[in-house]
């Protein structure tokens, strides 16, 4: 029993180090960072830039990992700590909170999806250095079929149902 667990542990550690890797390798490619560095012409600070996102990666998971100690608000409410006020005052600096947070979320958003886009105009710039005119849509057809082919494969058998 204790071998299973420590190989489900082993196999979630593994896996969650594969998806950030995944997604730190995302905003690597499209060059999100030095691109934020060179629109503000902040290029002294692109270790800080680096660090808050792997920060705010760190804070989200653990977030996600614990929802009890994200949640101040019914902990400040129970307190009382201004009396009456303190409810509506919470409610007010919640709503702020949460706005703040959307602005930041949509800006990140928004900035990700252009340079994606931006690297997507690179792709026909690509094929034609490599010399992969003619194979091309050999190439779109693999993929397209090879992802069609693991979908199938992964539902057919159910592996939704046990994760593996």
């Amino acid at each position: 029993m204790i071998w299973r667990q420590a190989g489900m542990c082993v196999l979630g550690f593994g896996a969650g180090i594969l998806v950030s890797a995944g997604v730190f390798t995302v905003l690597l490619a499209v060059g999100l960072v030095p691109r934020f560095a060179g629109r503000t012409h902040t290029g002294r600070h692109i270790f800080l830039y680096e660090e808050m996102i792997v920060w705010g990666t760190l804070t989200g998971v653990f977030f996600s990992i614990f929802p009890g100690y994200g949640q101040i608000g019914a902990w400040i409410r129970t307190r009382l700590f201004f009396g009456a006020v303190t409810v509506s005052a919470w409610k007010w600096l919640s709503g702020a909170a949460v706005s703040l947070g959307g602005l930041f979320s949509g800006i990140f958003v928004g900035s990700l999806a252009l340079a994606i886009a931006e690297m997507l105009d690179s792709i026909p710039i690509f094929t034609r250095r490599i010399g992969l005119g003619r194979g091309l849509k050999s190439l779109i057809w693999g993929v397209a079929l090879g992802k069609l082919a693991g979908s199938l494969f992964y539902f057919a058998f159910h592996f939704y149902e046990t994760g593996f």
